[in-house]
């Protein structure tokens, strides 16, 4: 079982932010708070208290993420290697034997991300929890980013991306990956919406 304060909490904010016109996407504001900071906050607030230490994956304006109050990471990888080189980042600087990583891009991440994540772990094979969420169609689809994996993990990792790897899903294949639905009745069925254009960030904060 994964007991109180056994993760880590990162936020993902290491992009080019090309859809937004190169803009710093974490940086840019959701209701008035930083998307970066805004993600900070919801890990603070899920339930069960799993999440004690958090930290931001970024790659420039280091000083602004630092304001946060958290510890501001860049990636190892070079060239904005993509998610991959921010799991790595942070594997390598997390101190609890789990890390969980959110995009600074989806505010509306459920605030029962962490516990259920973590049932997955009751399982002890388990290496890596995915969250997935249902399309517009009905149909589940894995929401890579939203991951919950052991520290352990860092070696393979490592291996991965030095061989060439890129691609989460061909990296979680390797391991004993569970998929966590979010598709209960109440669940809001925008938590997992990604703003990727400045229109889509001002258009979630209308709904």
């Amino acid at each position: 079982m994964i007991h109180t304060n056994d993760i880590t909490g990162m936020v993902l904010a290491g992009g080019r932010g090309s859809r937004m016109g190169g803009a710093d996407k974490g940086l840019q504001n959701f209701n008035g708070t930083p998307l970066a900071l805004h993600a900070l906050l919801r890990l603070q607030m899920q339930e069960g208290g799993l999440v004690g230490e958090q930290m931001i994956n970024a790659n420039r304006n280091l000083a602004a993420y630092e304001a946060f109050g958290v510890p501001v990471w860049p990636d190892t990888l070079g060239d904005y290697a993509g998610p991959l080189a921010g799991f790595m980042t942070g594997l390598e600087r997390c101190e609890t034997p789990y890390l969980l990583t959110v995009p600074c891009d989806t505010p509306l991440f459920p605030l029962d991300l962490a516990q259920r994540l973590a049932a997955a772990f009751e399982d002890k094979t388990t290496e890596i929890a995915m969250a997935a969420a249902p399309e517009e169609d009905g149909q589940l689809r894995p929401q890579p980013v939203f991951c919950l994996m052991r520290v352990e993990l860092l070696e393979s990792l490592v291996a991965f991306t030095q061989d060439g790897g890129r691609k989460i899903d061909r990296w979680t294949d390797q391991h004993r990956t569970v998929i966590v639905p979010f598709d209960r009745p109440g669940d809001d069925p925008q938590a997992f919406f990604n703003t990727n254009t400045l229109a889509e960030l001002h258009a979630l904060e209308q709904r």
